[in-house]
Formats: structure tokens, C-alpha cells, sequence
């Protein structure tokens, strides 16, 4: 090449250089300028979600709609269910005109008739006859029907009077049983676990409440088995036992269990807890807890055993670390049998500040408690975070009964613990507590939790299956339930 020929080629490639490096300057310019703009951030697109889950999100905020999807879902169990408080007034009322019961109408209340009959008190059939007023007046005196609080009469003084006003023969109890197990069945309640008290207004407060105790467990124990209840406690057993065997037969009866016509309630399985009164002399609750115990042992269809009545009463309140200990010595004692209790269904306001430190705590520590029923107050007891941390440990689940708490203590939405527990990792159930009374049913009681608590379709099968992994059954049984809650779950998700 000559020197002009390189001289030009040099000249050239130069020009070229400076081109590209020109255009290297604007892009360097751009993507400077790019980074210094902030560009609008493209949300990833959310995946829609089908099968249950859709079907479940495309009802959640529809009450109705949502009531039918949870009505049609399988359900574990509901372990918080009073029997007489379950039953609806309809009920009461029929059974009464049926078997001659009387109305005080003073009172508006079902009483028994005596040897000469109702006396100054009409029947409840003559009474009631042609007499719409008067029967709707008796269904709202023995439920929360239409009750609107008012000065001086709050939901709680309401709710506990309803039971002042119920009665029935005791041939009712296998009707009681009937009512409850067909009104679980239709709604795909596969177990139930009924709260019922028996053998203590007649036959072992009149023995033992004008015992005075000492308070020590250990020594009251054995004044108690020493009196005529101690030697009478067999013969008591064995009453129950047979009462509880012709109450289930006679629910077998009334739904037809056994033949081509059976009722929902046969398939659902009926266990009991047996159900002592926290507000009568400590003698009285002494003795129908070891009542309780001996029963237990005699008949696996009482699966455990809680402490009922207003856990705010006087004498509830006065007696509480006293009933703790008691039922301690039993457990310590008597066998490990399975305890459930009201502890903790107190609030601010309804009682000294003092009684919502502890109640859980001594339930939990001391009575050996594997559930708990309510616990609204577990944010007052004292150092309630490790008390969480010991539930959790233990797997300890808490009975939430959204309708019960809201009517007796004002307390629902983002007052209600229930995210407390479920932050915590407590298991929880949902359940009816007195759900004639309320004039509810479970499938309400989850359609509430859904609506109030934004929970998922995962949220609420949990909550299914923990009302039997939490049931008081043998674990072999309990095994064989939750394998077909599974089957159940699978044909249930499969029609979406």
C-alpha cells in the first residue's frame, strides 16, 4: 500500500472510530437517563385461583351463598355443645304439652307437676292452646329470640335466665339427644360431644351440701367417701350408666337408626362430658366431680368432664383455685381422665380486674385442662405470652363459641381473641355452646368466623379436622374418624 493509499485508510478507519464511539456516548446517555427515571412497576398477574378454593373465594363475602357452600362442607366435630342448651324452645314446649308439664305463668316458666297435678298452674296444653302470643312469649323467654338489651337486662342476664325456665321429664334425655345429633347430621357434623349433667340436683347435693370443707383436697376426699355418698357412689354410677344407655336408645328410636328411613343424626357419633355446676356449696362440686371420675371409668361414652354455670358468679368466683385443686387431686389420684373448661370467659368490666389474671393459667397449670372453652380474657392474664407458649407446647386447643361470647360478654369482631390464639399457633374449634338458646347451628358459627375474620378455605378445613384430632377418643377410634373426614373432604372438593 502507498503511503496516500494508507494515509487515506487511516483517515477512514478514524472516522469510523469516532462514529461508533458517538453512538457508544448516546447509549451510555440513554440507559443513564432510564436509570434515573422511575418506571412504573408491572404487578405480576394473580393466578385465579379454581376448584374449592375458587368456588370458595367466589362466595366468601355472599352470606347465603357461603352458608350453602359451608352447610354442604364436612365438619369435624363440635366439642362445646350443652345438651339442654342446645335444644330449641319448640322443644321444650311440645315435649311438655306432651307429658302434662305445667306453666307458671308468673315466671313464664315449664315446672313439674305434683301428685295432685299442675294445681293453681294451668298445663302447658291448656295454656298454650289457641294462644299464639303466649307461646311466642315462652319460645323468647326460653331463647334470645328477638331480645334486644335493654337498662338493667343485659345479653348475659338473658342468656343464663333461659335455663331458670326450662324443664322436662326425664324420659326427655334420648329426645334431647335425637334433637341435636339430626340437627349436626344435616349439616355434615360428623361427632358431637355433649356437655350434660346428671345424678346431682336430686340425688347428691341432697347428700353432701351440708358438708362443710376444709379446703384441703386430700382430707375433704375422704370425708366425702366416708358419708352416705361414698357408699352410695356405686348404686349412683350404675343409674347413670343406665340412663345414658336408654336415652341413646331411645334416640336410636325416635331417628330410625338401624332401617332404610334413618335420620342425618344416626350417622353422627354422640359422646359425653359430664357436666358439673361451679356455683353450689364446694361440698356439692367435690362430690359430683369424683362422681364424674368413677363415671368416666365405668363408661367410655363419657369421654371427659368440664365445669359449668356463669364463671362470674359469686360463689363460681369465690371457689375457683378451690375447684382447681379439687380437680387436681382427682387427675392425681383417680386417673388421668380427659378435663375440658370454662376459664377465662370473663371480660374488663364484668368483674374485678384481679379474676382475669389467673383463670386460664390455673386451669391449664393446676386442673389439668386439655381444652379450654372461651378464653376471651387470655390478653389479661399475667404473662399471657408464655401461657400461649405452654398451650402451644401442649396442645392445648381453645373451643371458640363467636355467638355465645358476643350475646353473654358484648364480645366480637377485633375484640375477640381468636387471632391471639391463631398468631400463637393454638388450635382451635368452633363451636355452638348453647346453640338452641342462640338459635344458631355450627355451619353459622364458621359462616361468622369466615365474614369476621377474613379466613381462607384452608383456615376453615383446619378448624374441621381439629374438631376431631382434639376430641376425647381413643386414638385408635379417633384414627378411623379422621380417615373418613378425608374420604368425606376428597368427594366434597371433587364437585368443583
Amino acid at each position: 500500500m502507498t503511503y496516500p493509499s494508507f494515509k487515506r485508510y487511516v483517515i477512514v478507519k478514524n472516522l469510523k472510530n469516532l462514529k461508533n464511539l458517538k453512538n457508544l456516548l448516546i447509549m451510555m446517555s440513554l440507559s443513564l437517563i432510564v436509570s434515573c427515571v422511575q418506571l412504573p412497576k408491572t404487578e405480576p398477574e394473580t393466578v385465579p385461583k379454581i376448584g374449592v378454593e375458587g368456588q370458595f373465594e367466589k362466595v366468601k363475602a355472599n352470606h347465603i351463598a357461603l352458608r350453602q357452600f359451608i352447610q354442604a362442607m364436612p365438619k369435624g366435630g363440635d366439642l362445646h355443645n350443652h345438651l339442654s342448651g342446645a335444644v330449641y324452645a319448640e322443644s321444650w314446649i311440645r315435649w311438655a304439652e306432651e307429658d302434662g308439664m305445667c306453666l307458671n305463668s308468673k315466671i313464664l316458666a315449664i315446672q313439674y307437676p305434683d301428685a295432685d297435678g299442675c294445681g293453681d298452674m294451668a298445663t302447658m296444653q291448656s295454656a298454650l292452646k289457641d294462644n299464639q302470643k303466649l307461646r311466642n312469649e315462652l319460645i323468647e323467654k326460653l331463647s334470645l329470640r328477638d331480645y334486644v338489651p335493654h337498662t338493667g337486662w343485659s345479653g348475659h342476664d338473658q342468656f343464663f335466665d333461659t335455663f331458670m325456665s326450662m324443664a322436662a321429664m326425664p324420659i326427655r334425655f334420648g329426645d334431647m339427644i335425637a334433637d341435636a345429633a339430626n340437627l349436626a347430621g344435616r349439616q355434615n357434623i360428623e361427632y358431637l360431644e355433649l356437655m350434660h349433667t346428671q345424678a346431682l340436683f336430686g340425688t347428691i347435693l341432697p347428700m353432701v351440701g351440708g358438708m362443710t370443707m376444709t379446703g384441703d383436697s386430700e382430707t375433704d376426699y375422704k370425708a366425702l367417701m366416708d358419708s352416705k355418698f361414698g357408699s352410695a357412689l356405686p348404686t349412683i354410677v350404675a343409674e347413670a350408666k343406665l340412663e345414658i344407655d336408654q336415652a341413646m336408645a331411645r334416640k336410636n328410636e325416635l331417628l330410625k337408626c338401624g332401617t332404610d328411613r334413618a335420620e342425618p343424626g344416626c350417622k353422627v357419633k354422640v359422646r359425653f362430658l359430664s357436666q358439673n355446676v361451679r356455683t353450689l356449696p364446694p361440698s356439692a362440686v367435690f362430690a359430683h366431680a369424683i362422681f364424674s371420675w368413677h363415671l368416666m371409668k365405668k363408661d367410655s361414652r363419657v369421654v371427659g368432664t368440664n365445669l359449668v354455670a356463669p364463671e362470674d358468679d359469686y360463689i363460681a368466683l369465690r371457689d375457683y383455685k378451690q375447684h382447681m385443686a379439687q380437680l387436681n387431686y382427682l387427675y392425681k389420684t383417680l386417673g388421668e381422665w380427659n378435663v375440658a373448661l370454662h376459664a377465662g370467659e370473663l371480660w374488663l368490666g364484668l368483674v374485678h380486674p384481679k379474676e382475669l389474671r389467673f383463670h386460664i393459667t390455673e386451669a391449664v397449670m393446676i386442673a389439668n385442662a386439655k381444652r379450654i372453652g372461651h378464653g376471651t380474657d387470655i390478653v389479661f392474664e399475667t404473662d399471657y405470652k408464655s401461657l400461649l407458649k405452654y398451650m402451644k407446647e401442649q396442645g392445648i386447643a381453645v373451643e371458640i363459641s363467636l355467638t355465645s361470647s358476643d350475646i353473654i360478654l358484648g364480645i366480637k369482631g377485633a375484640k375477640h381473641p381468636i387471632t391471639v390464639y391463631r398468631d400463637a399457633g393454638i388450635p382451635i374449634t368452633l363451636s355452638t355452646d348453647d346453640e338452641g338458646v342462640s338459635r344458631i347451628d355450627l355451619s353459622y358459627e364458621y359462616v361468622r368466623a369466615i365474614q369476621e375474620f377474613d379466613l381462607s378455605y384452608s383456615d376453615i378445613k383446619d378448624i374441621s379436622y381439629n374438631g376431631l384430632k382434639y376430641a376425647f377418643l381413643p386414638e385408635p377410634e379417633k384414627a378411623v374418624m379422621l380417615k373418613s373426614l378425608d374420604k368425606r373432604f376428597l368427594e366434597f372438593e371433587n364437585r368443583f
